[in-house]
């Protein structure tokens, strides 16, 4: 592994990380990373990802350098229900390919994909950490509960256009993409660890199976980070990529992002960068008021009343002053 991959891998695992979620105050978008949140927009909510990114290609096989650039456009709508969303995906990519004897340049819609996202298990619904005023200790004890992810399912479909340089069989097609999505917090919200598990290209000739790890993190209001494992796995091709990067949140609607990405094999070596801006709209979006469960359904009412009896009490001891 040449010097510079090294050094760039060990800059990506020092790198503060980003933050995810449902509709919040302020935006979260799928930025700069590759993988697919679990949570949904909201409801009426509308909101834009895109970015421009440079590509550098080195081949030691086939000795060929490539170098190109390429478009990112995301749209993402909360329709009907807060936990479904619509997603349309797609990427715009040129390269130019040059050997000891020829030149030449290919580009074309890399991937256009539409589906749809649903929410299928939200571990935060009708929960809430409770919060025991008579021990420190138990309040910051390791809470089990983060463990248990949210669950989402992707459906789609790929629309490939003919003699796509970009497609494996240069054919028009549709074929489905199925994805399974993960997502814990960690830590109280501090971290937030993502998982995708794809299916693409099902129906095709060269289907592709693939994952990404996400381990984010917000470090202040305004800035925030990620790193991030990406592989996948066809007989056309295969390829484990990390990546890495930082986001700035501009106000409660915006955002702007740059990151860095390398993969970890020279067949071809691929070294990418680039810089994104995500813009939400959200005034049709009304706030959709959940029920929480404290917990203490198991509790009589007589335990209940010597409990607020109890409380009251320890609050009168602790509110008289000392002769």
């Amino acid at each position: 592994m040449s010097k510079i991959k090294i050094t760039l891998i060990v800059a990506i695992f020092m790198i503060p990380m980003l933050h995810y979620g449902q509709h919040t105050d302020q935006i979260n978008s799928n930025r700069p990373g590759e993988t697919m949140s679990a949570f949904a927009v909201g409801k009426k909510v509308i909101q834009v990802e895109t970015g421009i990114y440079g590509i550098k290609e080195n081949h030691s096989l086939l000795n060929y350098d490539a170098n190109g650039f390429g478009l990112d456009f995301t749209l993402r709508y909360g329709l009907l229900l807060e936990k479904l969303e619509v997603v349309a995906d797609l990427q715009y990519q040129k390269e130019t390919f040059t050997t000891n004897l020829t030149s030449a340049t290919k580009s074309a819609l890399k991937q256009t994909v539409v589906g749809v996202k649903y929410l299928v298990y939200d571990p935060f619904k009708n929960y809430e950490k409770n919060i025991n005023i008579y021990s420190w200790k138990a309040n910051h004890a390791f809470n089990w509960h983060q463990l248990i992810p949210a669950v989402s399912i992707f459906a789609g479909a790929n629309f490939t256009m003919a003699d796509n340089p970009y497609s494996f069989s240069r054919q028009a097609s549709i074929s489905p993409k199925v994805m399974l999505i993960t997502q814990n917090h960690l830590g109280d919200g501090k971290w937030v660890f993502v998982t995708n598990i794809i299916a693409d290209y099902i129906s095709t000739d060269f289907p592709s199976y693939g994952y990404v790890l996400t381990l984010t993190r917000g470090f202040n209001r305004k800035w925030s980070g990620f790193i991030e494992n990406q592989g996948f796995k066809s007989d056309f091709y295969s390829d484990a990529i990390v990546r890495g990067g930082a986001a700035y949140l501009l106000n409660k609607d915006m955002q702007i992002d740059a990151s860095i990405s390398s993969s970890l094999k020279t067949t071809p070596s691929i070294l990418y960068g680039g810089v994104g801006f995500s813009w939400r709209y959200d005034a049709g979006y009304k706030e959709v008021r959940i029920n929480i469960d404290s917990g203490d359904k198991s509790k009589t009412k007589a335990e209940k009343k010597a409990e607020k009896k109890s409380k009251k009490r320890k609050d009168e001891i602790e509110t008289t002053p000392l002769n």
